[in-house]
């Protein structure tokens, strides 16, 4: 925990400083939302399709899910997801002509959540 999420359009492969973006992310995790860093985990998921209204060029997508365990304030939730987009303005720099649509949500984990470590 936290398990962390990010969906991002195939478009922004060059213009995505990931490693940078999942090392900061994981400090405001820990300071905004009590995490250990060494427990944050972050997966990258390419998505080499994106649509946005009628249009299938000049848009991408980034999306980032962070699930915690419950018992974050939704101030505290919030806090979170504008920091995640404070941080994406800071890491993806996308191409001329290529317009950013980015997002963020904090979710609970549901209670059956668990995990192992080998």
């Amino acid at each position: 925990m936290p398990q962390i999420t990010v969906d991002y359009s195939a478009a922004l492969a060059d213009d995505f400083d990931r490693p940078a973006f999942a090392r900061a992310l994981h400090t405001a995790v820990a300071e905004i939302a009590a995490a250990k860093p060494p427990a944050c985990k972050t997966q990258f998921r390419r998505t080499e399709d994106t649509v946005v209204g009628p249009d299938t060029e000049g848009h991408a997508v980034v999306h980032v899910t962070l699930g915690l365990l419950a018992g974050r304030t939704e101030e505290t939730k919030a806090q979170l997801t504008e920091a995640v987009l404070d941080l994406l303005r800071q890491h993806v720099k996308p191409g001329d002509g290529l317009a950013l649509h980015a997002s963020a949500e904090v979710r609970d984990l549901a209670a059956s959540y668990r995990k192992y470590e080998s």
